[in-house]
């Protein structure tokens, strides 16, 4: 009988951290322990002009270029344009391929290019740029090798 509950306690566990269709979710830089952030309002001042996406608040979707790195800009652009992420265990060789994603698993996030058809990858590091007063952590969409700079950490937040 106790074989049965731990079982059942295992399943119930395993499945409270899955994340699935609709669920809430927030995005960690594995390497800075920051989290994928915007601001209503925070706008790149070149470039795209749309809002910002940053290490610890802002994300964009265009085809500009980051003034600092040249990479490309990552913005909020809301309904307005009409792009799909996809991701991809980072670590993990032997993952399903339709397994649900689980809190805290680390991942690279992709988009597709469609102008110069590159999967491009979701990329935070250590360089910063000023809005105004205030600094913000850069990211930006890459085709280049990944590496730690591209994995983040999915938490679950509310399940959908």
């Amino acid at each position: 009988m106790n074989d049965l509950i731990n079982e059942i306690e295992e399943i119930v566990s395993i499945e409270s951290n899955l994340i699935k269709n609709e669920s809430i979710v927030a995005l960690k830089h594995v390497s800075t322990g920051k989290y994928l952030s915007s601001i209503e309002n925070l706008c790149y001042t070149t470039g795209s002009k749309l809002q910002l996406v940053f290490s610890d608040s802002q994300l964009a979707y265009t085809y500009y270029k980051s003034s600092i790195t040249e990479h490309t800009e990552v913005c909020c652009g809301g309904n307005k344009f009409k792009f799909s992420w996809e991701f991809k265990h980072s670590k993990l060789k032997n993952h399903q391929e339709y397994e649900y994603l689980k809190s805290n698993d680390i991942i690279n996030l992709s988009t597709y290019r469609r102008d110069t058809s590159q999967n491009l990858f979701l990329r935070s590091h250590d360089i910063q740029f000023t809005i105004g007063s205030d600094n913000f952590q850069e990211v930006v969409c890459h085709n280049e090798r990944l590496g730690g700079n591209d994995e983040w950490c999915i938490e679950l937040i509310k399940q959908g």
